[in-house]
């Protein structure tokens, strides 16, 4: 296991993500090892799927916790997080880019270089990136809310 990454387990009932507010931002609790830790949503970078595990990108490390990627889309989508694909999940906030993909799909790039694929199936939450969309003709356009195509 890389340095910075510890198996974590989610507080919670039944093992479900705990949701603490604070303030303006939200806050997840996790066990790390014999500690508590008290994360905020707004620097996560993103959730990614790893067999019975997900883990969650922080901006100074990465928590491998025992979730399904759904119950952390479920969970995290009110603070800010988009499902782009079925093993994962970006927070808006850190996204800088999208490129289209001769294959229909998109290239996401978030804060820091790292990329992602947007498959076809999640392409239709790419709307949620922004609230307003200008001069995006050139790949797709917005029709409804929603992100679409141009071919």
């Amino acid at each position: 296991m890389e340095e910075g990454k510890g198996v974590a387990i989610v507080i919670g009932l039944s093992a479900q993500l705990q949701i603490a507010p604070k303030g303006a931002t939200s806050r997840i609790a996790i066990r790390a090892g014999k500690k508590i830790l008290f994360i905020d949503t707004a620097d996560i970078i993103a959730v990614e799927a790893e067999g019975h595990y997900v883990m969650l990108q922080h901006r100074s490390s990465g928590y491998l916790l025992r979730e399904s990627i759904s119950t952390m889309t479920e969970k995290l989508s009110l603070f800010g997080f988009v499902r782009i694909h079925r093993s994962s999940l970006v927070n808006v906030a850190f996204v800088e880019e999208i490129q289209p993909l001769s294959t229909g799909e998109y290239m996401l790039r978030v804060r820091g270089g790292k990329k992602y694929t947007v498959t076809r199936t999640y392409k239709k939450n790419l709307h949620l990136l922004a609230e307003s969309w200008i001069g995006t003709d050139g790949f797709g356009q917005i029709e409804g809310g929603r992100l679409v195509d141009s071919d």
